[in-house]
Formats: C-alpha cells, sequence, structure tokens
C-alpha cells in the first residue's frame, strides 16, 4: 500500500527513538502484573510469587526512575537529604528541548504507561477486597506506593520542566528585547 505511512506519535514500537528502551520499560510495566494475576497458574506459593513480584516492581522503579524516564522523555528525579537538617527535598531536572527532540512515540508510551499501571493496580486492590483474599493486599499496597511514587515524581518533573523551560524562553525573549532596545537608544545618543 502506497502513503501508509504510520504517524509520528502514534503507539508502534518502531518508531521510538529508543525501541530497546521502550520495550524494556513496557516488559518490566507489564511483568510484574503478570506475575501477580497468573502466578498462581504455575505454583500455589505465595512466597515466590510475592518475591518475585516485588523483585520485578523494584526493577521497574529503579528502571523506570533512572533510565527510561531519562532517555524516552527526558525527565529525571531524585530525593536529596540535608545532611545537617535531615530534611529532604525533591531535585528535578528535564533536558533542554533545544537539546533534546523528544520523540511523540516514546512520549505517548512513556505516559500513558506510566498512569495506567496505578490504576490497574488499584483495580486488583478493589479485586482482593471482594475476593476476601486481604493478604495479597500487602503485595497490592507495595506496588502502589512504588507506582505512584514514579507517577508523582515524574508529573511533578514534567510541570516542573515545562515552567523552567516556559521562564527561560521569556528571559531569553526578553534579553533580545532588551538588546534592541539599547541598540536603538544607543544610536539615538550616538547621533546627536
Amino acid at each position: 500500500m502506497e502513503g501508509s505511512q504510520t504517524p509520528q506519535g502514534s503507539l508502534s514500537w518502531r518508531l521510538s527513538s529508543h525501541p530497546i528502551t521502550l520495550l524494556c520499560f513496557l516488559g518490566f510495566r507489564i511483568s510484574s502484573l503478570l506475575v501477580y494475576l497468573f502466578g498462581l497458574l504455575f505454583t500455589e506459593n505465595f512466597v515466590l510469587i510475592f518475591i518475585i513480584t516485588i523483585l520485578l516492581l523494584a526493577a521497574d522503579f529503579y528502571y523506570l526512575k533512572n533510565i527510561a524516564g531519562r532517555r524516552l522523555v527526558g525527565l529525571r528525579w531524585w530525593n536529596e537529604v540535608d545532611a545537617q537538617t535531615g530534611d529532604s527535598h525533591w531535585v528535578f531536572e528535564s533536558s533542554d528541548p533545544a537539546v533534546k527532540v523528544i520523540n511523540a512515540t516514546d512520549s505517548r508510551f512513556f505516559w500513558i504507561a506510566l498512569y495506567s499501571q496505578p490504576l490497574l493496580w488499584v483495580a486488583l486492590a478493589f479485586v482482593a477486597i471482594f475476593s476476601f483474599e486481604f493478604i495479597w493486599l500487602t503485595l497490592v499496597a507495595i506496588a502502589l506506593s512504588l507506582t505512584v511514587t514514579n507517577t508523582l515524581a515524574f508529573s511533578r518533573c514534567d510541570k516542573f520542566g515545562q515552567a523552567s523551560n516556559m521562564a527561560g524562553s521569556a528571559m531569553y525573549s526578553g534579553g533580545i528585547a532588551g538588546n534592541l532596545a539599547s541598540g536603538m537608544i544607543g544610536r539615538f545618543f550616538s547621533r546627536g
């Protein structure tokens, strides 16, 4: 078929700027849910399913926070603790849009996967409650704490990055206007 080009931003991993990073990101996101949902088909051992799911959630948390967020959408966050006061604060970092162009496909996959996983864990919490499987709630609570932390941090990081970019562009455009105004005033006084 001629002209059947897939538009940029559609959900096809082949359009990704970083396909290996994207596939690993999606693999970690999906694997913990699959082990939680289908682990009992292969074994009756709750402890084994619990440990494997926790390890996959931890790998997902680390990979998303340190690798996928930086490579796919140019965002990174971390928490620093002041050694003297003991206060902690979050640090947000976003790539310069003039230097790094974010692929629309990577961005869509990233944000959809980031926001959908906590929603799926909330749904699984309701399933555990209504099926009276309260022991599974501990695992769901841990999964929710990890996924919601990343979701909130990257949401704040994105808002911080957008605000920084707007402030930077305003200062940059103000610098141009200031240079033009000072140049015109300088010429006016040099003529007289």
